[in-house]
């Protein structure tokens, strides 16, 4: 237990001193984002460090890359960490030193974090790799962000193999959370996502002659109005909202008409998010079967297309108990917190579908209540003391899954 201890404050130190050097990195990444399938410099970065600390890796996906830091008997266990490197297309409005360069491109999701984050963690497992068993497989994601997920073309590719982690972890970005807290979930955790395209087919005319022509813009609102009714109904027989919450949205809508215009067809896209496969199936086929009947009941027709998105993401109960108690064990009890399920969907739920999995997230908000902008905006920003707690609550989680 006491060489436990030793280790533990041992790394909470080295996290302490590697701090600015993180903090370098993340700037250098954040002012210089890049989209998803599209991280050729960012990757190029991350090898370079790599290289520097004499961490072996791997390019994969063209974008990708997977290191391998090995301890004490190497092949004896193998857990693997990943971080995304990809960007969104938004432009930034912070005004700081690392303000974004590439106009319309910024880190509004904090991949910059994760992957400075991990590249700390490979210093800090490459610095203690005396003290740990086992190999710790890093994987630097691209394209989080865009369908079909870095992670799926990763997995395809054969990251889970040579060696085979028998287990995986990722941390997000929190801006709901201070610095120096983390929160957790045990099962599922976030919900699976699905893209819905609509093309409604009527019959084009003058809007002062009803008798001449079937108005897709109507059709197109019955339809939507009547999905959201069904999907809305917490008693329909398809599902229990408890067991299987549910969000269908559309939105966009675009008619091509004008005021006195009615036109020959109407687009409408939307997402279907669920955590329950069999409704997931079954809610398909209903939209489908729903939008047709309603279309071709008013005089027109719909093309109705699902495009599959990321599964649902499920932390399993066992890594991520223990790896909450580790999480308890270096930060306190009181920085570590309980998550609430979430509708919103990630592309490591595809390693959580393959092997034992631990999402959860990293506090980034200040004590002062600045940087608590929500991700996805173009004010969002962290308080860069959650760096420290990103990457040296990670190597402890790692190294204390190679002791299990």
């Amino acid at each position: 237990m006491e060489e436990v201890i030793v280790l533990k404050t041992a790394i909470q130190n080295a996290a302490r001193e590697l701090l600015p050097r993180v903090i370098t990195i993340r700037r250098h990444l954040h002012k210089h984002p890049e989209l998803s399938f599209k991280e050729f410099n960012t990757a190029a970065f991350v090898a370079d460090e790599l290289e520097a600390l004499g961490i072996p890796f791997e390019r994969m996906c063209d974008t990708g890359i997977v290191a391998i830091v090995e301890g004490k008997n190497p092949k004896l266990k193998t857990i693997a960490l990943r971080a995304d490197l990809d960007a969104l297309p938004i432009s930034e409005k912070n005004n700081v030193p690392y303000k974004s360069v590439n106009e319309g491109i910024m880190h509004a999701c904090g991949h910059d974090v994760h992957a400075s984050s991990l590249l700390g963690v490979a210093h800090l497992l490459k610095q203690f790799s005396g003290n740990f068993e086992g190999t710790v497989k890093l994987i630097f994601q691209p394209g989080e962000e865009k369908a079909p997920g870095g992670a799926s073309l990763m997995i395809k590719a054969g990251v889970l193999e040579n060696p085979k982690p028998s287990c995986i972890f990722a941390q997000h970005v929190f801006p709901s959370l201070p610095a120096g807290k983390v929160g957790f979930r045990s099962g599922m955790y976030m919900a699976s996502t699905d893209e819905l395209y609509m093309t409604i087919i009527g019959k084009g005319g003058h809007a002062a002659m009803p008798a001449d022509y079937v108005n897709p813009v109507l059709i197109a609102s019955t339809i939507i109005a009547a999905l959201h009714q069904f999907f809305m109904d917490e008693n329909t027989k398809l599902r229990s909202a408890k067991e299987n919450p549910t969000v269908l949205a559309f939105g966009k809508i675009d008619g091509m008409g004008a005021t006195n215009v009615i036109p020959d067809k109407v687009l409408v896209e939307g997402t279907f998010r669920t955590m329950n496969e069999e409704w997931r199936s079954a809610a398909h086929e209903y939209m489908k079967k729903t939008a047709i009947a309603i279309a071709r009941d008013m005089g027109g027709d719909c093309e109705f297309r699902v495009e599959n998105g990321y599964p649902f993401l499920v932390n399993d109960p066992t890594v991520t108990d223990k790896a909450k108690i580790a999480a308890e064990n270096y930060l306190g009890k009181e920085n570590v917190v309980e998550l609430e399920k979430r509708m919103t969907a990630e592309d490591f739920a595809f390693f959580s579908q393959k092997l034992p999995a631990c999402f959860f997230r990293l506090g980034t908000a200040s004590t002062d209540g600045k940087n608590s902008e929500g991700v996805h905006t173009s004010n969002f920003d962290i308080d860069e003391k959650a760096l420290e707690t990103g990457m040296g609550l990670m190597a402890w989680i790692a190294i204390d899954a190679l002791q299990g």
